[in-house]
């Protein structure tokens, strides 16, 4: 199945709101908890590329209190609702919200210690320059841990998976779940992109039946 292009950027109120709106709480939990299996619980700081509404990051500053995260997106209304989930959870001085391309970003090299992304590659038209970035500013003993969506090999494996994960959706939603189905990467292409980068030595594996896993630990 070809790759079908959706918009690098959500920024529509209404997108912002039905993307916070659904529950994404398992996965989430899940990813937080396997984000802090890669560094010491010491401070670190973190950067997390297309944070959207910062669910993610709560739950890892929530777990690890003595880490700093920037986290930073390139829609202005997922900040902004990301700003007020922060909030709520009393972790504004812990999470740094900031608006920046993940493509060209405005850090330092080896800047940070462990980089994070959760569904970003998929938005991004050609994800390369982003893990050039990633390469850039991670430390160069630094840990990563990026996961997104795997495109399906046909349009009934997309039906089969948005049927089956968006039954408490409304059509809106489900429509922008299998919108990214279709503009996700297949595992080999990943693996290419990577190898290009030289991001290597580097774990990617698939870790469900539609997300793929690239992680590497802090040394």
């Amino acid at each position: 199945m070809q790759r079908i292009l959706e918009p690098e950027v959500m920024d529509t109120w209404q997108e912002a709101i039905e993307y916070d709106a659904m529950d994404f709480t398992e996965v989430n939990r899940a990813f937080a908890e396997s984000v802090i299996k890669l560094a010491p619980p010491a401070p670190a700081t973190i950067l997390d590329a297309g944070t959207g509404t910062a669910r993610i990051p709560i739950f890892i500053a929530q777990m690890r209190p003595h880490w700093q995260l920037t986290c930073i997106d390139l829609s202005q209304n997922m900040l902004k609702v990301a700003k007020e989930n922060i909030k709520q959870a009393n972790l504004e001085s812990q999470i740094n919200l900031q608006l920046v391309d993940a493509k060209k970003m405005p850090y330092p090299d080896a800047h940070f210690d462990l980089i994070i992304s959760n569904s970003i590659i998929h938005h991004l038209h050609d994800p390369l320059p982003f893990f050039y970035e990633i390469k850039r500013v991670l430390k160069p003993n630094g840990g990563i841990f990026i996961r997104d969506l795997l495109r399906p090999a046909s349009p009934q494996i997309v039906d089969t998976l948005v049927n089956q994960y968006t039954n408490n959706c409304n059509t809106h939603q489900k429509q922008l779940f299998r919108d990214s189905l279709h503009a996700a990467f297949t595992l080999p292409e990943i693996h290419l992109m990577i190898e290009k980068t030289q991001l290597q030595p580097i774990n990617i594996y698939q870790s469900s039946d539609r997300h793929w896993t690239a992680e590497k630990t802090t040394i």
